[in-house]
């Protein structure tokens, strides 16, 4: 059986899949009211760039309604055509979509016995996708396990880190970004916080095997 999680794993967690719902999909009018009644995170010194990116997020949930939200999220990742934002890893390391990077991570993910939901149309290089493998390897799912520190830092260094930092700045910077500049302001912050976690352990993790284990599904 596995250990329950600590305190602060289940925070880290709880923030990927935030980051992760709110950049799969437009936020529902409950997750909304969730966030604008939210209490500020435990403080980590003054000024700190989450504690700071939190309050902006909470903030702009609570001058947000569903229907705007909805609206934005279309400009933003949907749109006519092209979309104006394309969260996709394969798009960002080699400029073009369904390149090199993708296969490499669905071969990671398959040796984690991880596998996309069937019917979900997100490619899973998404960095919503990516955040929710994490909190996979972070907390668990059904089939499958919670995964060591280590096996977390090799998929974070491996398939986010090279990237999330300019596909948020481009969020931030999207002219039809108002409650979408909150988000990619603290999924940044967030993700850098991590970042820097990792970073502590000099050994380098980009090419480190991720061992196989029993199938499970992301959402």
């Amino acid at each position: 059986m596995p250990r329950p999680l600590t305190e602060e794993d289940q925070a880290r967690a709880d923030m990927y899949a935030l980051v992760a719902t709110l950049l799969l999909k437009p936020p529902a009018p409950s997750l909304l009211a969730a966030l604008a009644a939210a209490d500020s995170l435990p403080a980590r010194g003054a000024g700190h760039p989450l504690d700071q990116a939190w309050e902006a997020l909470v903030s702009a949930a609570g001058t947000m309604d569903a229907d705007a939200a909805r609206e934005e999220f279309d400009a933003l990742f949907i749109g006519i055509g092209t979309p104006l934002l394309n969260p996709y890893g394969s798009r960002y390391l080699t400029g073009f979509m369904m390149e090199k990077p993708l296969a490499q991570l669905r071969g990671d993910l398959h040796a984690l016995g991880l596998a996309r939901v069937p019917g979900v149309a997100e490619s899973e290089d998404h960095l919503g996708a990516l955040c929710e493998t994490m909190r996979v390897l972070i907390a668990g799912a059904p089939g499958a396990l919670p995964r060591p520190l280590s096996t977390q830092k090799t998929f974070f260094v491996r398939h986010v880190s090279p990237w999330y930092g300019r596909c948020l700045d481009d969020l931030c910077h999207a002219a039809p970004a108002r409650f979408y500049r909150c988000v990619g302001g603290y999924a940044q912050a967030f993700l850098d916080l991590e970042r820097e976690a990792f970073s502590i352990d000099d050994e380098d993790a980009s090419s480190e095997p991720i061992h196989a284990e029993t199938e499970g599904s992301l959402e």
